[in-house]
């Protein structure tokens, strides 16, 4: 029942770049002459309906609260409860529970930091005051049933984050591997380490710069690629995420100006129905003309028109 990236039925590209029956097909160039049909470019993923999920959900997340549970009843206060969540050795339930932790108990606490058992002490003492009070998290505990089918659906919602990402990633790697056989493409297909771009130049200015992937010929890097899957994106987040891109590219290309690199390319693969929200395709658009040839951004669907050896080369 997990979320995947399908491509939804649509024309072909013969017929989806026709204007009406006699006329000329439209000439696209840049990523903002796509804005006009830009739903047709997207890739969606398929979703999941509730209550659908409950039944799954609570299957998988009913262990997690009874531990949760177990736990709870016998800590003398919340900092040594969370402690003791922290010394569980098995990474997925010692995670599921600080998620939970963090619902009953430190809803300010960022999720991120209760994650890492290095971090125990130091969440105790800059969030510890502010716990709740170990009393009242038990007695709240005990008036929601086992399995809490509104905290398992919560904790539903964090199972495959990060899955429709893998998944762009993935269809990317073979589409590009079957229109340019001669290329090299690295990264990590799913889930896995970054390509930080200090590994790839040891001179590069910013060696933890992580990138999704490269494109090699021979031994030649000649494209590097970001890639993202929105599937929700709006307000700060569109001038966060495209103003970060942009710093990312002008590095890149300041870079290789330096060193001579007059082909290397930056490619932002980016795909979801997020871009079609506020002024993302705009924003997109802009970023990929201030790059004055050298930057592309691409939806999976673009893929095929955009990515060709062509502009690689060039």
């Amino acid at each position: 029942m997990s979320d995947t990236l399908r491509i939804m039925e649509q024309p072909d590209a013969t017929q989806r770049n026709a204007k009406l029956p006699g006329t000329a097909p439209i000439a696209r160039k840049d990523f903002g002459d796509y804005k006009g049909d830009a739903a047709t470019w997207i890739t969606l993923a398929t979703g999941e309906y509730y209550p659908d999920v409950l039944p799954e959900a609570c299957e998988l997340y009913k262990p997690v609260l009874v531990l949760f549970g177990q736990i709870l009843k016998r800590s003398e206060s919340s900092v040594a409860f969370f402690t003791s969540i922290c010394e569980l050795k098995e990474t997925w339930m010692r995670i599921q529970l600080a998620r939970v932790f963090r619902k009953y108990v430190s809803p300010t606490t960022p999720v991120e930091m209760l994650k890492a058992k290095s971090k125990v002490e130091e969440i105790c003492a800059q969030f510890g005051q502010a716990f709740r009070p170990v009393q009242e998290v038990q007695k709240a505990f005990a008036s929601r049933p086992i399995p809490d089918e509104a905290l398992c659906a919560v904790l539903w919602e964090y199972k495959d984050r990060g899955k429709k990402g893998y998944d762009l990633t993935e269809k990317a790697f073979a589409i590009i591997r079957g229109q340019l056989p001669a290329y090299t493409i690295e990264g990590p297909e799913r889930a896995g380490k970054d390509v930080l771009l200090g590994n790839v130049w040891a001179e590069y200015p910013k060696a933890d710069r992580p990138a999704d992937f490269i494109i090699r010929r021979d031994e030649e890097v000649l494209a590097v690629g970001f890639a993202r899957y929105d599937g929700d994106r709006g307000g700060a987040q569109e001038d966060d995420r495209t103003g970060s891109n942009r710093d990312c590219a002008n590095e890149l290309l300041a870079f290789a100006a330096k060193k001579g690199f007059a082909k290397l390319k930056v490619i932002f693969l980016n795909d979801g129905p997020g871009l079609l929200l506020g002024s993302m395709w705009s924003d997109y658009a802009h970023l990929e003309q201030s790059g004055q040839g050298r930057v592309r951004v691409v939806t999976l669907r673009m893929i095929p028109e955009r990515l060709t050896t062509k502009w690689l080369e060039s």
